[in-house]
């Protein structure tokens, strides 16, 4: 996953964002917050840039203080294709199972994503 800082980039995100309102809204927020001196210290995180399949935003990692927070650990996730969200749900890099997190988003297909993920791994979902 590639951290998003340029202002130019993160500018160009948000208006690719607007354009597929209302499922974009739990990303939207922090995109912007990011992009207008990011007070909260998020990242924005996505697959490939320009053209993304997967946008991820997050508290940054030197932030998390209780690995056991769902709050402090919320993850906000839009994504283009169900494939995307697989790959990221599966990979380490991003998200962090030693972490309890909660993810957050609009579209169908979230819910049973993460469950699928998380049967295989034998992992607990509530």
């Amino acid at each position: 996953m590639l951290i998003l800082r340029c202002p130019a980039q993160l500018q160009l995100l948000e208006e690719t964002l607007r354009k597929s309102l209302p499922t974009t809204l739990p990303v939207l927020g922090t995109v912007m917050t990011v992009a207008r001196g990011n007070p909260a210290s998020h990242e924005v995180l996505v697959d490939s840039w320009p053209h993304f399949g997967i946008v991820l935003t997050r508290l940054c990692p030197e932030d998390h203080r209780d690995p056991r927070d769902y709050y402090t650990n919320q993850l906000s996730v839009f994504y283009r294709d169900k494939g995307a969200l697989q790959a990221l749900l599966e990979s380490t890099e991003a998200v962090t199972r030693g972490r309890a997190f909660q993810i957050l988003g609009l579209q169908d297909g979230l819910d049973e994503a993460v469950q699928e993920v998380a049967s295989a791994r034998g992992l607990k979902v509530e």
